[in-house]
């Protein structure tokens, strides 16, 4: 036990503490710059177990920022280098990855087994699709985001608020780090804020980081936090959804042009722009699933689309085409 003496001399860790990581799963999804931090800092603190979701490859790009990573790793799978450091360090980690993304439809399989889960992959389908997944199941959830030089980390689930509580709308654009860029030391910061709020509510800490949310603003070097405890959860939310949970009566719509799609995203999908969907024949007593790229786009034709009487929307974010 002498490797974590400095944090077992802790009185908030001590002998009890330390069993009660070594016995913690984790579900890590996102190994990127958010799970870099995260994993290298929950493995160091003597958690036992560690189920890791990514389905991407290591990108030159990612290096200033995905601190796990060498320039020999690039074209690698992103959980395979990433195991070989995390295994290095702690030989004794039980670790498991998968290189898939998380989606609706396999969420509740990886969730079975954990103690808590820990939101890295930045991304509002996935965001959304864990809360709202951690919230039936009362699981604790942290969650995180960053773009530029903000952003922000929340403990939500569990015994709080969901994410949507928090954010009942996604942002008008679907601005990302490939798009509008991002400091790598930022994303550090709130990668290791997750770790500390993932450790605390594990040890049981007092006050918990469930119902807490953090922002930190480094352009006006500014932090700030607020607590949403008694947050209302919002009313018919959209759920997103994968392909093969798509109900047998929907009406399919891909919102994106044929130059960013050349395929549908399901065989019986009508191609609509979005400029176009108010003109469009659609019944609005049939379910609708609206897709797009991130979700962004169909979230706001939802939004139009329910003002007109549509009521059983549901979201569907495809990702980049492969």
């Amino acid at each position: 036990m002498s490797r974590y003496a400095r944090q077992m001399i802790l009185p908030e860790v001590g002998p009890q503490g330390q069993a009660r990581l070594a016995r913690a799963h984790v579900l890590v999804v996102g190994a990127g710059g958010l799970g870099a931090p995260v994993l290298q800092y929950l493995a160091g603190a003597g958690i036992g177990a560690i189920t890791l979701l990514d389905p991407d490859r290591v990108d030159e790009s990612n290096l200033h920022r995905q601190t796990l990573f060498t320039l020999a790793d690039i074209g690698r799978p992103k959980v395979d280098a990433a195991a070989d450091r995390l295994l290095a360090a702690t030989p004794d980690l039980q670790l498991v990855t998968h290189a898939e993304a998380l989606t609706a439809e396999n969420v509740t399989r990886f969730l079975d087994p954990v103690d808590l889960v820990v939101d890295a992959a930045d991304s509002f389908a996935t965001s959304f699709i864990l809360s709202d997944a951690c919230l039936v199941c009362a699981l604790p959830l942290v969650a995180a985001s960053v773009l530029g030089q903000r952003g922000y980390v929340g403990g939500f689930c569990g015994s709080s608020p969901s994410l949507r509580a928090v954010f009942p709308d996604l942002p008008d654009t679907a601005a990302s780090c490939a798009t509008a860029g991002v400091m790598g030391p930022v994303v550090g910061m709130i990668g290791a804020l997750q770790a500390q709020m993932a450790l605390k509510l594990l040890l049981q800490h007092s006050p918990s980081p469930l119902g807490l949310l953090m922002q930190i603003d480094m352009a006006s070097l500014s932090l700030s936090s607020f607590r949403f405890d008694a947050a209302p959860e919002p009313e018919n939310a959209w759920r997103f959804i994968s392909p093969a949970l798509i109900p047998a009566d929907a009406q399919v719509i891909d919102l994106r042009p044929s130059h960013e799609a050349p395929q549908l995203v399901t065989p019986d999908a009508r191609r609509i722009l979005p400029d176009d969907l108010m003109r469009a024949p659609l019944d609005t007593q049939r379910a609708l699933v609206l897709c797009c790229r991130s979700g962004v786009r169909a979230w706001r034709a939802a939004r139009a689309l329910q003002a007109h009487g549509f009521s059983r929307i549901e979201i569907l974010a495809a990702g980049d085409p492969v």
